[in-house]
């Protein structure tokens, strides 16, 4: 049997991390815990997991500058980071995603969720998609090479903006996008695209998905994600 990833906890009150080691070890992954910005920082460079579990609300160094600092390095930038927040706090939420963190999960949480969200991310990072392969989602298909989305056998007429919002979601299927990672990977001239135009950009690609619209999922105060 292969053994399963390493993952650490960084959190600074005793039962949050209590209860993320204890469901992760139930899945038989490695936990390492630490409560400190600093202490997780010296942890990763000695142990290098595959996937950090990190409150932001940290002592000293807190987890956007921890999140900042992991994405910056390329020994460490490939490491899958899910946020711990509490509820409102969509400006750090934001900040986070728009500095590398792949997911975030508000307090409270369930743990199965956190664990589902963690063993996605994982199974995601070691699939490595080529960014111009074919996406499939049930009926919805789409075709970077050829600029084509169809949905059963019907072609779906899209602009190259549309085309490139849509391809952005769903290779990576239930990963929260902010407005502006999403305009930051857009390279179509045909439609002056900033942060609030994405919106209006959303609204038009629903409108001809049709059926399929379901699969792009608002999430408020940050951003979009292409559900899993």
């Amino acid at each position: 049997m292969m053994a399963k990833s390493t993952i650490l906890v960084v959190d600074d009150e005793e039962d949050i991390r209590e209860l993320v080691e204890l469901n992760l070890r139930r899945e038989g992954y490695r936990v390492l815990t630490c409560e400190t910005g600093e202490q997780a920082l010296e942890r990763i460079s000695r142990e290098r997991p595959e996937a950090v579990i990190l409150d932001l609300m940290l002592p000293g160094i807190d987890g956007l500058e921890v999140c900042r600092r992991l994405k910056a390095e390329a020994q460490t930038q490939s490491i899958a980071v899910v946020m711990l927040t509490a509820k409102g706090e969509e400006a750090d939420i934001v900040t986070g995603l728009e500095l590398g963190a792949d997911d975030y999960v508000t307090k409270p949480f369930s743990g199965k969720v956190l664990v589902a969200r963690l063993r996605r991310l994982l199974r995601r990072s070691r699939e490595e998609e080529s960014r111009d392969g074919i996406v499939k989602v049930h009926e919805l298909m789409i075709d970077p090479t050829r600029h084509e989305v169809l949905i059963g056998d019907q072609a779906i007429t899209l602009t190259l903006t549309e085309f490139n919002i849509l391809h952005t979601l769903a290779r990576r299927p239930g990963r929260v996008f902010t407005r502006y990672q999403i305009v930051d990977s857009i390279h179509g001239s045909d439609y002056l695209v900033t942060d609030r135009a994405v919106d209006v950009q959303i609204v038009s690609l629903r409108k001809k998905l049709g059926s399929c619209a379901r699969y792009i999922d608002t999430v408020r105060g940050v951003g979009y994600r292409f559900l899993d």
